[in-house]
Protein backbone atom coordinates (compact mmCIF):
# COMPACT_ATOMS: atom_id res chain seq x y z
CA UNK A 1 0.00 0.00 0.00
CA UNK A 2 2.91 2.34 0.77
CA UNK A 3 4.30 1.75 -2.74
CA UNK A 4 0.93 2.59 -4.33
CA UNK A 5 0.67 5.72 -2.20
CA UNK A 6 4.11 6.94 -3.27
CA UNK A 7 3.29 6.38 -6.95
CA UNK A 8 -0.07 8.12 -6.53
CA UNK A 9 1.46 11.16 -4.83
CA UNK A 10 4.17 11.34 -7.49
CA UNK A 11 1.59 11.17 -10.29
CA UNK A 12 -0.51 13.89 -8.64
CA UNK A 13 2.56 16.12 -8.40
CA UNK A 14 2.57 16.30 -12.21
CA UNK A 15 -0.48 18.54 -11.87
CA UNK A 16 1.48 21.14 -9.90
CA UNK A 17 3.39 23.89 -11.73
CA UNK A 18 6.91 22.73 -12.57
CA UNK A 19 9.74 23.46 -15.01
CA UNK A 20 9.55 21.58 -18.32
CA UNK A 21 10.59 17.91 -17.95
CA UNK A 22 10.97 18.19 -14.16
CA UNK A 23 8.48 15.38 -13.57
CA UNK A 24 8.15 12.21 -11.47
CA UNK A 25 7.39 9.79 -14.31
CA UNK A 26 10.83 8.19 -14.68
CA UNK A 27 11.11 7.91 -10.89
CA UNK A 28 7.68 6.25 -10.73
CA UNK A 29 8.73 3.82 -13.45
CA UNK A 30 12.05 2.95 -11.80
CA UNK A 31 10.33 2.65 -8.44
CA UNK A 32 7.62 0.39 -9.87
CA UNK A 33 10.21 -1.88 -11.44
CA UNK A 34 12.21 -2.01 -8.23
CA UNK A 35 9.42 -2.55 -5.70
CA UNK A 36 6.31 -4.16 -7.17
CA UNK A 37 6.53 -7.92 -6.62
CA UNK A 38 4.42 -8.51 -9.73
CA UNK A 39 6.12 -7.46 -12.97
CA UNK A 40 2.66 -6.88 -14.41
CA UNK A 41 1.90 -4.37 -11.65
CA UNK A 42 5.36 -2.82 -12.09
CA UNK A 43 4.31 -1.81 -15.61
CA UNK A 44 0.63 -1.25 -15.02
CA UNK A 45 0.69 1.09 -12.01
CA UNK A 46 3.19 3.75 -13.21
CA UNK A 47 1.86 3.72 -16.77
CA UNK A 48 -1.74 3.93 -15.61
CA UNK A 49 -0.77 6.78 -13.27
CA UNK A 50 0.81 8.49 -16.26
CA UNK A 51 -2.31 8.04 -18.41
CA UNK A 52 -4.54 9.40 -15.65
CA UNK A 53 -2.28 12.41 -15.04
CA UNK A 54 -2.05 13.05 -18.82
CA UNK A 55 -5.85 13.06 -19.04
CA UNK A 56 -6.06 15.39 -16.03
CA UNK A 57 -3.44 17.72 -17.55
CA UNK A 58 -5.39 17.79 -20.78
CA UNK A 59 -8.65 18.58 -19.00
CA UNK A 60 -7.00 21.31 -16.94
CA UNK A 61 -5.31 22.89 -19.96
CA UNK A 62 -8.21 22.43 -22.38
CA UNK A 63 -5.94 20.65 -24.87
CA UNK A 64 -6.26 17.20 -26.40
CA UNK A 65 -6.29 15.32 -23.10
CA UNK A 66 -2.55 15.84 -22.62
CA UNK A 67 -1.57 13.67 -25.60
CA UNK A 68 0.67 14.52 -28.55
CA UNK A 69 2.23 12.78 -31.54
CA UNK A 70 5.28 11.45 -29.67
CA UNK A 71 3.26 9.96 -26.80
CA UNK A 72 3.70 6.35 -27.98
CA UNK A 73 7.48 6.82 -27.80
CA UNK A 74 7.18 8.43 -24.36
CA UNK A 75 5.09 5.54 -23.03
CA UNK A 76 7.43 2.89 -24.51
CA UNK A 77 10.38 4.74 -23.00
CA UNK A 78 8.79 4.66 -19.57
CA UNK A 79 7.99 0.96 -20.00
CA UNK A 80 11.70 0.45 -20.72
CA UNK A 81 12.43 2.50 -17.60
CA UNK A 82 10.36 0.01 -15.59
CA UNK A 83 12.74 -2.65 -16.96
CA UNK A 84 15.66 -0.57 -15.70
CA UNK A 85 13.94 -0.60 -12.31
CA UNK A 86 14.15 -4.41 -12.36
CA UNK A 87 17.93 -3.95 -12.07
CA UNK A 88 17.31 -2.38 -8.65
CA UNK A 89 15.19 -5.18 -7.17
CA UNK A 90 18.00 -6.87 -5.28
CA UNK A 91 20.51 -4.05 -4.83
CA UNK A 92 19.30 -0.52 -4.13
CA UNK A 93 22.40 1.24 -2.91
CA UNK A 94 22.62 4.98 -3.49
CA UNK A 95 25.24 4.85 -6.25
CA UNK A 96 23.40 2.11 -8.12
CA UNK A 97 20.05 3.93 -7.89
CA UNK A 98 21.67 7.21 -9.00
CA UNK A 99 23.39 5.48 -11.93
CA UNK A 100 20.21 3.79 -13.13
CA UNK A 101 18.34 7.08 -12.76
CA UNK A 102 20.90 8.79 -15.00
CA UNK A 103 20.58 5.99 -17.57
CA UNK A 104 16.79 6.48 -17.49
CA UNK A 105 17.27 10.22 -18.10
CA UNK A 106 19.57 9.51 -21.05
CA UNK A 107 17.14 6.94 -22.44
CA UNK A 108 14.30 9.48 -22.32
CA UNK A 109 16.46 12.19 -23.91
CA UNK A 110 17.60 9.98 -26.79
CA UNK A 111 14.29 8.29 -27.59
CA UNK A 112 12.06 11.33 -27.37
CA UNK A 113 14.39 13.57 -29.33
CA UNK A 114 14.78 10.93 -32.02
CA UNK A 115 10.97 10.83 -32.19
CA UNK A 116 10.73 14.61 -32.52
CA UNK A 117 13.39 14.62 -35.23
CA UNK A 118 11.84 11.67 -37.09
CA UNK A 119 8.47 13.43 -37.00
CA UNK A 120 9.96 15.85 -39.50
CA UNK A 121 7.91 18.84 -38.41
CA UNK A 122 10.61 20.95 -36.75
CA UNK A 123 13.93 19.63 -38.03
CA UNK A 124 15.35 18.60 -41.38
CA UNK A 125 15.68 14.85 -41.82
CA UNK A 126 19.45 14.85 -42.12
CA UNK A 127 22.39 14.78 -39.71
CA UNK A 128 22.32 18.57 -39.31
CA UNK A 129 18.64 18.42 -38.36
CA UNK A 130 19.30 15.57 -35.92
CA UNK A 131 22.19 17.46 -34.30
CA UNK A 132 20.12 20.66 -34.13
CA UNK A 133 17.27 18.74 -32.48
CA UNK A 134 19.53 17.27 -29.80
CA UNK A 135 21.31 20.57 -29.11
CA UNK A 136 17.97 22.38 -28.76
CA UNK A 137 16.89 19.76 -26.20
CA UNK A 138 19.89 20.16 -23.87
CA UNK A 139 18.11 22.59 -21.49
CA UNK A 140 15.27 20.10 -21.17
CA UNK A 141 17.77 17.32 -20.49
CA UNK A 142 19.14 19.33 -17.56
CA UNK A 143 15.63 19.52 -16.08
CA UNK A 144 15.04 15.82 -16.79
CA UNK A 145 18.17 14.80 -14.90
CA UNK A 146 17.38 17.11 -11.98
CA UNK A 147 13.74 16.05 -11.82
CA UNK A 148 14.60 12.36 -12.04
CA UNK A 149 17.27 12.73 -9.37
CA UNK A 150 14.96 14.61 -7.00
CA UNK A 151 11.97 12.31 -7.39
CA UNK A 152 14.10 9.17 -7.28
CA UNK A 153 15.76 10.41 -4.09
CA UNK A 154 12.39 11.15 -2.49
CA UNK A 155 10.69 7.92 -3.55
CA UNK A 156 13.56 5.52 -2.90
CA UNK A 157 14.50 7.44 0.25
CA UNK A 158 10.95 7.27 1.59
CA UNK A 159 10.84 3.54 0.89
CA UNK A 160 14.21 2.96 2.59
CA UNK A 161 12.96 4.94 5.60
CA UNK A 162 9.70 2.96 5.69
CA UNK A 163 11.53 -0.37 5.40
CA UNK A 164 13.91 0.59 8.19
CA UNK A 165 11.07 1.90 10.35
CA UNK A 166 9.02 -1.24 9.73
CA UNK A 167 11.97 -3.42 10.71
CA UNK A 168 12.58 -1.36 13.84
CA UNK A 169 8.93 -1.49 14.85
CA UNK A 170 8.77 -5.25 14.28
CA UNK A 171 11.72 -5.69 16.65
CA UNK A 172 10.13 -3.50 19.31
CA UNK A 173 12.58 -0.65 18.91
Amino acid sequence: MFVLTLVGVAAASRLLPHPPNFTPIAAMSLFGGAFFASKRMAFLVPLLAMVMSDVALGLLSGKELGFHSTMPVVYVTFALTVCLGFLLREHRGGLRVASVSLVASLLFFVTTNLAVWAGGVYYAKNMTGLLTCFVAAIPFFYNTVLGDACYVAVMFGAMAWAEKRSFSLSRGI
